[in-house]
């Protein structure tokens, strides 16, 4: 089935449908965020009723988009739902621990654009070329010939924005600049929307941050770096998820380094592990051997089990990665 036809029925799912539950993945990123409250927009130009959720909370740097404040934690809600749109979500358990408030025979539209995606929905539009699930979401409003207003389009904006590291990477294409440019006629705050999203880090996070380059390694010739907060680094700081947002970035932006990586021990034996990539390597095929997913250039996944086993794992699958031996 063509990508047109999947746009077709999951307009027919929204317009023929109503009460819906939105859920995006666990550890909500800038395009997670976005793509959920663009979804809401949406639904509520329709007329239709909606509830938002996420396991975790959302973080404080985006607070300030339009409906951010109604997103709930699955354990404040007693009910279930029948119709499902999850946004930004790989898999079904990266949705986290929400099972019921599914239905048995719910039905589902699945919105995204990871690779990795494996199609759990009843409707599934994944577009792997997207930058972002944003720009999905941007081509379904299109699709639907919704009128755009500020609040939609700060959404969208902020999830290209977030996702492409503000239009830094390798993923933004001439076409993320065409739909920034068609977002920005409807005065939105770019310069703000920057600040607050990239650029503000919380004195906690400093903190954080010191403690992580404490732990940084470089291996194999300097070409991966990685960096750990174990449970008592995160116990002794008194973090949130938001304050370890984007440590990994600093491990891939050192000179020299392909593979940055970051672990994140949150239970002990229990690692979330993330993995960025500059160039060559596909670090969205090397989580998809443990179990995670994501993008070539970005991806990450959940280990149980000791660190030093981990870190060899990781070396050999990246020594076997068939590119490794083109990185000076």
């Amino acid at each position: 089935m063509n990508i047109q036809r999947k746009f077709v029925e999951a307009v027919k799912f929204i317009q023929e449908n109503d009460d819906y539950l939105l859920v995006s993945h666990v550890h909500p990123d800038g395009d997670t965020i976005s793509s959920t409250l663009a979804m809401a927009h949406v639904l509520k130009a329709l007329g239709k009723s909606f509830t938002m959720v996420n396991q975790d909370s959302i973080p404080s740097r985006f607070d300030f988009l339009p409906m951010a404040k109604d997103i709930h934690s699955s354990d404040e809600l007693k009910r279930s739902f029948s119709k499902v749109i999850t946004l930004d979500a790989a898999d079904k358990k990266r949705i986290g621990n929400i099972e019921h408030l599914l239905l048995k025979n719910a039905e589902i539209l699945n919105i995204d654009h990871h690779p990795t995606n494996d199609n759990f929905g009843k409707i599934n539009i994944v577009v792997p070329t997207a930058a972002a699930t944003a720009e999905v979401m941007y081509d379904l409003i299109q699709e639907m010939a919704m009128e755009v207003n500020k609040e939609l389009a700060t959404c969208i904006y902020t999830g290209l924005l977030t996702d492409t590291g503000g239009f830094r990477y390798s993923n933004t294409s001439s076409k993320v600049m065409r739909i920034a440019a068609d977002l920005l006629t409807y005065d939105i705050s770019p310069g703000e929307i920057a600040e607050i999203s990239l650029e503000t880090i919380s004195r906690n996070h400093l903190t954080i941050l010191k403690r992580a380059f404490d732990h940084v390694e470089l291996v194999e010739n300097d070409r991966i770096a990685w960096t750990v907060l174990y449970h008592s680094d995160l116990n002794d700081l008194s973090t949130t998820s938001d304050d370890t947002e984007g440590i990994v970035n600093y491990m891939r932006n050192i000179e020299g380094v392909e593979v940055g990586i970051f672990f994140k021990e949150v239970q002990s034996e229990e690692f979330k592990v993330s993995l960025r990539s500059k160039k060559v390597v596909d670090v969205g095929a090397i989580a998809k051997g443990f179990g995670g997913g994501g993008h070539a250039r970005a991806a990450g996944f959940t280990y149980y089990g000791k660190l030093e086993i981990l870190k060899e794992q990781i070396i050999s699958k990246l020594l076997d990665f068939k590119g490794w031996g083109s990185i000076e």
